[in-house]
């Protein structure tokens, strides 16, 4: 997997520059829990407030039923590219403790978790693709989870396909080059970066 194009201010190591977010996923590659393990072993050990580690994580592998529950959840413009992922994985997040109290910084828990997941598979040779585009509580219901957690994001992964089985409009998307806001507007206080 080739390098995406992207302009920096700094340099950062390659993993993280290597790292994105494609669509176009093989549609006849497959994983299993041992190849996905040392992503979700990197997301084990991602920091959280109080070690309380507040995150869970669904899985479906291509062609299972719990596959299907999440990809149906999907809004159609993820679906289309998202079914033809290895693996797709409903992230989620333990929203309150055993005593009822609110765990206010769990979706940042979680985030830092699927950050670690995607740098460890980038260094598996696996692409990942976050998403926000699903019907959150018809999830919730369909994979039987308590009140207690919500499904905050789903991903998708596996290893990289062609662009050109894309729907056109998608194919083009995959083509614009990686742009980041400038860290002039993303970082301020007793720093400045022009």
């Amino acid at each position: 997997m080739s390098e995406p194009t992207a302009t920096r201010s700094f340099d950062i190591d390659p993993l993280l520059a290597r790292r994105s977010s494609p669509r176009a996923f093989s549609a006849t590659d497959t994983l299993n829990q041992d190849l996905l393990g040392p992503a979700f072993e990197a997301a084990r050990w991602a920091p959280s407030s109080g070690n309380s580690q507040p995150w869970s994580f669904v899985v479906g592998f291509r062609g299972d039923d719990t596959f299907g529950k999440i990809v149906e959840s999907m809004a159609t413009g993820n679906s289309v590219w998202a079914a033809h992922a290895s693996a797709v994985v409903a992230c989620v997040a333990r929203m309150e403790n055993e005593e009822g109290k609110a765990l206010s910084h769990s979706v940042y828990d979680l985030g830092q978790a699927v950050a670690h997941f995607s740098v460890q598979a980038t260094a598996e040779g696996l692409i990942v693709h976050q998403m926000a585009g699903f019907d959150s509580q018809a999830l919730h219901a369909s994979l039987g989870l308590d009140a207690r957690h919500q499904v905050i994001t789903l991903f998708a992964v596996g290893t990289p396909g062609d662009p050109a089985d894309l729907p056109e409009k998608l194919r083009e998307r995959e083509a614009l080059p990686r742009v980041r806001k400038p860290l002039a507007e993303v970082v301020t206080g007793s720093v400045s970066y022009a």
